[in-house]
């Protein structure tokens, strides 16, 4: 242990051990041990940093320190606790992993691959501890230049804000943003060039078919698809039994052309073209931050609607959401304000009794961009008729404004927000149903899981406990969970990016079952039976569970 203190500091290795331990603990999502021994890494980092610092803090104070008999014990004693409680929480932390995993139908594990887990861990606390060490050597080169020309104290300050914003900067402006401008580029070129096997359709009346706007190949991996998939009349009539038409479907991929307001004006001159604004709903959807569209999201609802329905999309980006949502969170705003700004103002030149009805549609990245797309000053003279927004970021505008002020007494995983005849929340148990509440003529639903860290991950869980750990819990939240400042953030963090790795209908998987009460609830479609509703809801169930090659997703 002296060898190992010379080179770290006692006291922090005792407290980083302790906050590895705390890691242990299960949150929203089911974890690897690939996963888990990253997060324990810096979450070991972390806790070293905490104790480093108490101990610059008890030094600096000039609180008298512990005879060297005295301290030498308490280091073995700190020693034999510290690693006690690890070795029990990696005991525990298989059966805490399987909290969660049953409450998502998941089987247990037997082991969480304790040595494994163990020597990730280790490897990240290194790389980040040595990380730390780089910026105290560059702190230290600020100050010393400094203090050549100013007192001693001040050169330490200087230097702490210069160390700062330096790494600060080679974080955001290369890292982040030059870095990913250049994937996103790259992807972007790679995509053009990628042959998905789908042939350019022969349909006149498809976006890349004969005499279209858009050239097939341009619109990308993410928006061939769109285009290619989804049920024609035949399938939707064949299900009900009665005459159904092909459902519009536009696509305008980034490389379609070069601003976002052109392929806004192309997406518009398309959807006239193809016939959009000739059927009964109309839908402006904002993709996720790859560009992709969920189709248990606009399968169910053209379903609802027996293929009499348009919808259109428009790429902004090549990005994951949670990635583009940490470090650009504006991301791909202004490609939806162009879409809906181009479609609404045809859209209302139209005669009222005959025009389609307008809705919104967006899932993660692209529900948050969709808040931002249309302004109220802008449509409060003529609104549209509603939105579906699933899987809201934690930054979502309106989102975070309406969980703030939701009625007292309901959850904050679940909010009721005033009368409920604009804005209503479900998630796997349909609770669109309110007693004595009444829609008013705009309906916007928010589809969330309690188990999503993408809706509900927070910065401030660094330092307090997140509202939606209060009970009563969502019925897919472990009740093991347990708040632990430092470590609940870190461990949300990495839920973030792993939230898709969950089955359906938990974490950020939208299952077409939940996304049919929510299409209800929206566009209240006409002519639908409750077994009709049944009989979807199980087929789409069933098309989910037997698919074993799903489309790529976010």
């Amino acid at each position: 242990m002296s060898v190992l203190a010379k080179s770290f500091s006692a006291i922090g290795l005792f407290v980083g051990i302790l906050f590895f331990a705390a890691s242990l603990t299960p949150s929203l999502m089911p974890r690897s041990y690939l996963v888990q021994g990253a997060l324990s890494g810096f979450c070991a980092a972390l806790g070293y940093g905490v104790g480093v610092a108490a101990v610059w803090l008890w030094r600096y104070l000039e609180i008298p320190v512990p005879r060297a008999r005295i301290q030498k014990a308490a280091n073995w004693i700190a020693v034999i606790v510290c690693i006690g409680t690890a070795g029990v929480f990696l005991w525990k932390a298989a059966e805490w992993q399987n909290t969660v995993r049953s409450l998502m139908g998941l089987g247990p594990v037997e082991s969480v691959e304790p040595f494994e887990l163990a020597a990730i861990a280790f490897g990240v606390f290194l790389v980040v501890v040595l990380f730390a060490r780089l910026f105290r050597q560059t702190f230290r080169l600020f100050s010393h230049w400094l203090n050549r020309l100013v007192p001693r104290r001040v050169s330490k300050v200087i230097g702490g804000v210069l160390a700062v914003v330096l790494f600060w900067s080679v974080a955001q402006g290369v890292l982040f943003r030059v870095v990913l401008r250049v994937v996103d580029t790259s992807f972007r070129e790679l995509d053009a060039r990628i042959d998905d096997g789908s042939a350019r359709p022969s349909d006149p009346a498809k976006p890349g078919g004969p005499g279209s706007v858009l050239d097939w190949q341009d619109l990308g991996r993410q928006g061939r698809a769109f285009i290619a998939s989804g049920p024609t009349g035949t399938q939707i009539g064949d299900f009900f039994h009665a005459n159904a038409l092909n459902p519009v479907r536009v696509y305008v991929g980034l490389n379609s052309a070069e601003t976002v307001d052109e392929r806004a004006r192309l997406a518009l001159e398309e959807l006239k073209r193809d016939g959009g604004f000739e059927r009964s709903a109309l839908i402006v959807i904002v993709p996720t931050g790859t560009g992709w569209v969920d189709p248990e999201g606009i399968d169910t609802v053209e379903y609802l609607h027996h293929g009499d329905i348009a919808s259109v999309a428009m790429q902004y980006s090549y990005l994951s959401s949670w990635l583009s949502l940490l470090v650009e969170p504006g991301y791909g705003a202004e490609a939806g304000q162009a879409l809906f700004r181009e479609v609404y103002r045809y859209w209302v030149t139209l005669p009222r009794d005959s025009r389609p009805k307008l809705y919104l549609y967006g899932l993660s990245l692209g529900a948050m961009n969709s808040e931002l797309s249309a302004h109220l000053y802008d449509i409060i003279g003529d609104p549209f008729q509603g939105a579906l927004w699933s899987g809201p970021p934690f930054q979502s505008r309106i989102w975070n404004t309406v969980s703030t002020d939701r009625n007292p007494g309901s959850p904050a995983w679940l909010p009721r927000f005033r009368d409920g005849s604009i804005i209503r929340f479900t998630n796997q148990n349909n609770a669109l149903d309110i007693p004595g509440a009444v829609w008013g003529p705009l309906r916007i639903v928010y589809l969330q899981y309690a188990s999503d860290p993408v809706t509900f991950f927070d910065f401030h869980a660094l330092y307090r406990e997140p509202e939606w750990m209060k009970s009563p819990r969502g019925p897919d939240v472990s009740p093991s969970l347990r708040w632990i400042p430092g470590v609940t953030m870190l461990q949300l963090l990495f839920d973030m990016a792993i939230a898709t790795t969950s089955p359906m209908g938990y974490g950020h998987v939208y299952a077409p079952e939940h996304y049919i009460d929510g299409w209800l609830a929206v566009t209240d479609p006409q002519g639908i039976r409750p077994e009709d509703i049944s009989r979807l809801k199980t087929f789409f169930g069933e098309r989910s569970r037997s698919d074993v090659n799903p489309p790529p997703g976010d």
